[in-house]
């Protein structure tokens, strides 16, 4: 049976925590932006809405929501690498740097995509982010192989 070192699997649990936070966190974003634009995604949804014009399509929601959705293609398979990844035996100073990376990563991704857009900022947070899954993956590969 492989085992995970019960200090990898602490800074795991933590790390991964605060990312479920960080995931629901982009729940009241989106609410936000879309009662502060009037932009709502189905019709029944516009009786929470204050009087006035309401719409079904905006560029600052849209941004909200893609965010939402990359970090769900991201994050998600994250879980599952990591977790593998934890199960190689890796060194504890390694894989702990590795998830405060991507945690790290995902975080700064959200900041200069969804509240402050940037770029090169966002393209390199979301390219440490990937790279730190590549290699993880990557790893597990040639460990089971």
């Amino acid at each position: 049976m492989v085992s995970i070192n019960p200090a990898l699997m602490k800074v795991f649990g933590f790390w991964g925590a605060i990312l479920v936070i960080k995931l629901l966190a982009m729940v009241p974003l989106t609410a936000r932006q879309r009662f502060r634009k009037k932009v709502f995604a189905n019709p029944e949804d516009t009786g929470f809405a204050p009087k006035g014009k309401v719409t079904f399509d905006d560029p600052d929601v849209e941004r909200v929501r893609r965010c939402h959705l990359n970090d769900l293609e991201n994050i998600l398979p994250w879980f599952l690498i990591t977790f593998l990844y934890l199960t190689t035996g890796p060194s504890v100073w390694l894989a702990t740097n590795l998830i405060r990376g991507f945690v790290f990563s995902r975080i700064a991704h959200t900041l200069t995509y969804a509240v402050c857009p940037m770029q090169p900022g966002r393209a390199i947070s979301f390219f440490v982010g990937y790279i730190i899954m590549g290699y993880q993956a990557v790893n597990c590969l040639m460990h089971y192989m």
